[in-house]
This record gives structure tokens, C-alpha cells and sequence, in this order.
């Protein structure tokens, strides 16, 4: 087959152009062990929104991780914190001595 040429040698995207839009998706394992009463509390759930305990779990799961990533990625801060946050922001910024000292090094370097 003309295809087992190019095995190992191009990458997928490349056959997928050439073969005319062919693609492979990724799929990762992820085993789980649990005890009986979990077991039937995850198929009890999953017969409730008609769905299979793997697409059930795979859907907590998913919720629950964007759910944190979420809040993991936000900054909460009082009122008076982004109030001095916000004035910061504001304000023309003043370089201390040491910076002042080395922005003005910087000037004098002459850069090829």
C-alpha cells in the first residue's frame, strides 16, 4: 500500500493533508479502582442521566477540574487591597534609585 512508505517518516498532520483530511485523535487511559458501594453509587447516578458510568465519571471529573483550575486562577483581594492595586495601576511609575541607575547604563551601552 502507498500509504506503509511513509510510515515513521512524516508526521501524521502531513499525511493528513496529503490523504485528504484524515485525522487521528489521542485517546489516554486512565484506570479507577473502587470499592462496591462507590461502584453502585457512580452506576445509580449514571442510569439517572442515562449515560455510561465511564462517560459519567470522565464528565465529574472534567466539572470538577475546570471548576478549581478556575478558581485556582483567580486573584481575590479586599476592597482596600485592589483599591491600592488599582491606584498603582494609575499612577505614572517612578523608577527607585537602583533601577534609575541601571535604566541609565543601559542608555550609555552601545548595542550592536
Amino acid at each position: 500500500m502507498f500509504i506503509s512508505g511513509f510510515y515513521g517518516k512524516l508526521p501524521y498532520t502531513v499525511l493528513a493533508r496529503i490523504f485528504g483530511g484524515y485525522t487521528m485523535s489521542a485517546v489516554a487511559r486512565f484506570d479507577l479502582t473502587m470499592d462496591v458501594e462507590e461502584k453502585d453509587i457512580v452506576s445509580r447516578a449514571a442510569a439517572l442521566t442515562g449515560t455510561t458510568m465511564a462517560a459519567f465519571v470522565r464528565t465529574a471529573a472534567k466539572e470538577k477540574a475546570r471548576e478549581l483550575l478556575d478558581r485556582e486562577s483567580r486573584i481575590t483581594m479586599t476592597t482596600q487591597d485592589f483599591q491600592a492595586f488599582t491606584t498603582a495601576l494609575n499612577e505614572a511609575f517612578v523608577p527607585n534609585a537602583a533601577l534609575q541607575k541601571a535604566l541609565d547604563l543601559a542608555h550609555e551601552v552601545r548595542r550592536v
